[in-house]
């Protein structure tokens, strides 16, 4: 199953798969693609820019939005609101643009009850040993957040099954080639 062009991709999984590295390199071949920018109700925060990084919004006008149906997804995180507004992935849509959402699996699961027509991969790591190496190897984590991130990568592995494909990043440049397959934009 492929997603034809003009349509919503949504991509997830767990944290240290290799999400936001495939994403880059599919965005530098494939500069048709819009990457949907999320809104906070977080500042901004030194080089962001307004529509560029987030739009930044105040909790008022957030909540509103979230009352209007405004977001095709929104979540709470450290006090702060975060959300993919529906408005601009529908413009883009309309217009013929392929939209790719990367966002987490609790938004992937909002998406597919708020935008039913968009196609899910969930991108998956060769294997939980390997998934631990590439977290440990970013050197960024205490080994506390280590444990967490890895428990919440095995309830994360375990929802694969939900998703309309599911994506192994071993290889980063047969992973390229798999998602360009699945988004229809193998040449």
């Amino acid at each position: 199953m492929s997603a034809p062009p003009g349509r919503l991709t949504l991509i997830t999984g767990p944290s240290g798969v290799g999400k936001g590295t495939l994403v880059q390199r599919l965005l530098a071949h494939h500069p048709q693609i819009w990457l949907s920018i999320s809104a906070t109700t977080r500042s901004s925060r030194a080089g962001e820019v307004e529509g560029e990084h987030y739009f930044f919004l105040s909790r008022e006008a957030f909540e509103q939005q979230v009352a209007e149906e405004g977001f095709l997804e929104w979540a709470e995180f450290a006090g702060n609101l975060y959300g993919t507004p529906r408005q601009p992935v529908e413009a883009q849509l309309a217009a013929g643009r392929p939209v790719l959402l990367e966002i987490e699996l609790e938004g992937a699961r909002q998406v597919r009850r708020s935008f039913a027509a968009g196609f899910q991969i969930f991108v998956e790591p060769p294997s939980f040993a390997e998934l631990e190496r590439r977290i440990r190897g970013r050197g960024t984590d205490s080994e506390e957040a280590i444990g967490r991130r890895l428990e919440r990568a095995r309830v994360e592995l375990a929802a694969a099954p939900e998703f309309d494909a599911v994506l192994v990043n071993g290889d980063l440049d047969a992973a390229l080639a798999e998602l360009e397959r699945l988004m229809g934009l193998a040449s």
